[in-house]
């Protein structure tokens, strides 16, 4: 889980890809999506990404320390964090309101690119240091939804410790994204909006804003 998206983040995303790094590295990034597709991951080296990028090798490691640090950037780009739109002042029930909104409107990206993130995850399942990185990149997510939640209205009244919160939102919008997409039928909007309406509802029965 991460944070939800303020007005000033969604303005930059719309605005061109940034400096000349932030280009090289979505090339890169590019590069190594293209020659995943063809090869897999275990056939795909650090120099052939920098080759089918149209640079040197310098280039991709001036951006990526190891294949790794690429992957879990693969993995960044391509299934990024669903964010959910709340006002300040919101409380959990309002959060998961709009989070079950944005898993929803996030399901078509997520469908084009789903092969490739089981793929990713089966491959960091057996590579020790790919499995590093994504727990160090998915503790410091943890981390900052944890700390996010604090600002909550109702912080005080969630249903369990935020560290526990956070893992739990987030493996519920990955099963159910995975699922929907697997078995639509089974996997309604209506299901969707009822499982974060269930995490809301498990708040202390004294939950609400304070005054």
């Amino acid at each position: 889980m991460t944070t939800p998206t303020s007005e000033s983040q969604r303005e930059s995303r719309r605005k061109p890809k940034g400096n000349k790094r932030n280009r090289t590295r979505a090339r890169l990034l590019e590069a190594a999506r293209a020659l995943v597709r063809e090869k897999g991951y275990a056939r795909t080296t650090l120099e052939e990404v920098a080759a089918r990028a149209g640079m040197t090798t310098g280039a991709i490691y001036g951006n990526f320390r190891n294949r790794a640090e690429l992957f879990t950037a693969l993995g960044e780009a391509y299934w990024p964090p669903i964010r959910p739109r709340v006002q300040a002042g919101a409380t959990f029930a309002d959060v998961m309101r709009a989070m079950a909104a944005a898993t929803i409107a996030a399901l078509p990206d997520r469908s084009v690119v789903a092969v490739g993130r089981l793929t990713g995850l089966a491959y960091a399942l057996e590579h020790p240091e790919l499995r590093r990185r994504v727990h160090e990149v998915t503790a410091a997510s943890y981390a900052a939804g944890a700390a996010w939640l604090e600002t909550l209205a109702d912080s005080d009244d969630l249903p369990m410790p935020k560290a526990h919160l956070v893992r739990v939102i987030h493996a519920l919008i990955e099963g159910l994204v995975l699922q929907r997409l697997l078995t639509p039928e089974l996997f309604p909007d209506e299901v969707i909006h009822a499982a974060f309406a269930a995490l809301a509802a498990a708040q202390r029965p004294e939950a609400g804003p304070r005054g």
